[in-house]
């Protein structure tokens, strides 16, 4: 009898979270499972900000996917996905296709440019561990080289950051840490640096607590963040960026850098395969699975749950992916036995927002956090993840340990 054959594209944290629990769960003559990612290694998404701003090398933010899963239960597919055909269980690789029982989709998110002109051509994202190394050794040139130009153009040493959500002011708080080594590595007079971050919304962090916001706001200001709060980028040049000044004026601002992190959507593959979709992300069934299909789950940037206390979406973190990880194996698991399925259910332990190594804002258990003990709660939160999907040998070679 053929064994039921268990794909799960993508080796994020939902990814990563089903393929770990599917394997504990299932013996060998129970299922096949097949994983299937773009690179041989997962990634911590939510340390990007640091690895681009160089305040942590970019390796230290990725792991082999070889030192987590279990290769006697689970073969490893480095490809990329390029279709989902859901009609007829396959799934479309650049380097061939793969037939299905069971498909879990967990793919990561795409950037999301809004149609602004010139974004994807001039501005850099945190969207990988390659784009994090770009943006690094970018803004390492512009002062490595500002004091060998004869003009020594100074927009060389603007940074514009665009959004203020929580991976904008996360890679501001690293920035504020890692523009002083600069100056001093390359002699650069600190005063001629500008880090000004722009914002569409009247808000820095939107939706978080004021008063954490308020706190946010005022330790990056000391440390030089200038914020343009309810300013929309128009354009981004090959000079900076253009922004709204009033109804029918705009105003250039030169700078060497620009950075974009002002929100993500789903990815590409689920608009081409035909899922009923917004923005590349689906709403998915109370059981994480996807409308009309009863073998397909959708998990972590790609997946909507609505918050029944507000009527709007969870946004798509890691807490929420690695949370929905362990219940699709479950309804998986349940599935495969001729078991009734879970409904999935977000348990929010809490968010925390770093504002660079030492400092954070954070609400955890109900609780508002700032300063050293909300950066010392980020670091277990860092942690803990990194245990839920390779336990304490991960831990200790990936781990945060500078709590104070």
């Amino acid at each position: 009898m053929t064994k039921p054959k268990i794909v799960v594209l993508g080796a994020g944290y939902g990814g990563l979270m089903t393929v770990t629990r599917l394997q504990k769960m299932l013996s060998q003559n129970e299922a096949e499972i097949v994983l299937v990612n773009k690179h041989d290694y997962h990634y911590e998404t939510t340390w990007l900000h640091e690895a681009s701003a160089g305040t942590l090398h970019h390796d230290r933010v990725r792991y082999a996917i070889s030192n987590v899963i279990n290769r006697s239960k689970v073969k490893f597919v480095q490809a990329t996905v390029e279709n989902i055909k859901p009609n007829e269980n396959k799934v479309v690789l650049n380097n061939g296709e793969l037939d299905y029982d069971y498909l879990v989709v967990a793919l990561g998110p795409e950037s999301e440019t809004f149609g602004i002109k010139g974004l994807k051509e001039y501005a850099f994202a945190i969207t990988s561990v390659n784009a994090a190394r770009r943006i690094r050794e970018h803004i390492e040139t512009q002062f490595a080289t500002y004091n060998t130009e004869k003009d020594k153009k100074e927009e060389r040493l603007t940074i514009v950051v665009g959004g203020a959500g929580f991976t904008g002011i996360e890679f501001l708080g690293e920035l504020t840490n890692r523009v002083p080594e600069l100056c001093r590595e390359y002699d650069v007079d600190f005063q001629k640096v500008r880090i000004i971050c722009v914002e569409a919304a009247p808000t820095v962090l939107p939706g978080f607590d004021p008063e954490l916001v308020q706190y946010a706001m005022e330790q990056l200001q000391k440390k030089g963040v200038e914020f343009r709060i309810g300013t929309a980028i128009k354009e981004a040049t090959p000079d900076g960026i253009i922004v709204a000044k009033g109804e029918n004026e705009t105003e250039e601002i030169k700078a060497g850098t620009v950075v974009w992190a002002a929100g993500v959507r789903g990815n590409s593959v689920i608009e081409k395969a035909g899922f009923e979709n917004n923005r590349a992300r689906v709403k998915v069934e109370e059981d994480l699975r996807a409308p009309g299909y009863n073998n397909v789950f959708i998990v972590g940037d790609c997946s909507l749950v609505i918050n029944e206390e507000t009527n709007r979406p969870y946004p798509p973190t890691a807490q929420i992916a690695m949370q929905q990880g362990v219940v699709c194996a479950k309804n998986i698991v349940a599935l495969l036995k001729g078991q009734e399925t879970q409904k999935f259910v977000f348990d929010n332990k809490g968010t925390v927002c770093s504002l660079g190594d030492d400092d954070a804002i954070g609400i955890v258990f109900g609780r508002k956090l700032k300063g050293t003990k909300a950066s010392f709660m980020k670091k277990v939160i860092d942690n803990r993840a990194l245990f839920m999907i390779g336990g304490l040998s991960l831990v200790l070679k990936k781990g945060k340990f500078k709590f104070f």
